[in-house]
């Protein structure tokens, strides 16, 4: 999820309490146990897996991004407010995703060519990135 308001708290009621239950968070699988929790930062890509025959119960709970100022506070509780629905993810059959859900999957797709293309050559990486912002740059001053 692109928006940052958040923190998830997933807490295994009922589950298979194995492996193959989990949820994956950046790359990194977290399986799912009976009274155990897992908190992790939303904007991670995460998604779950249960490839075992049981059903699993899980607590999921938002937590509220701790905020240094009141007025950051009061910004983020604007965008919860407004824009969660947009982010939204389905949890039920026949639940819509969200449009900004949806873009950000391609924003991670891209993502991943562009570091891909970073660890082939750092070199022509970051000269093709200084390329591409000026070219930004003059498009958006010709306008």
């Amino acid at each position: 999820d692109p928006y940052a308001g958040s923190l998830r708290y997933h807490l295994g009621l009922e589950t298979p309490n194995h492996n193959d239950c989990y949820i994956r968070v950046d790359g990194e699988n977290y399986s799912w146990r009976d009274g155990q929790a897992v908190m992790f930062d939303e904007t991670y890509v995460h998604e779950a897996y249960n490839k075992t025959q049981a059903d699993r119960i899980i607590l999921f709970c938002d937590v509220e991004r701790p905020m240094r100022y009141r007025w950051a506070q009061a910004v983020n509780r604007f965008l919860a407010k407004h824009l969660v629905t947009a982010a939204s993810s389905p949890n039920e059959e026949g639940d819509q995703t969200g449009v900004i859900n949806r873009l950000f999957h391609y924003a991670w797709v891209i993502g991943q060519y562009r570091r891909r293309f970073k660890r082939w050559n750092k070199t022509v990486y970051q000269i093709t990135r200084v390329v591409l912002i000026v070219l930004v740059c003059y498009l958006i001053w010709r306008l």
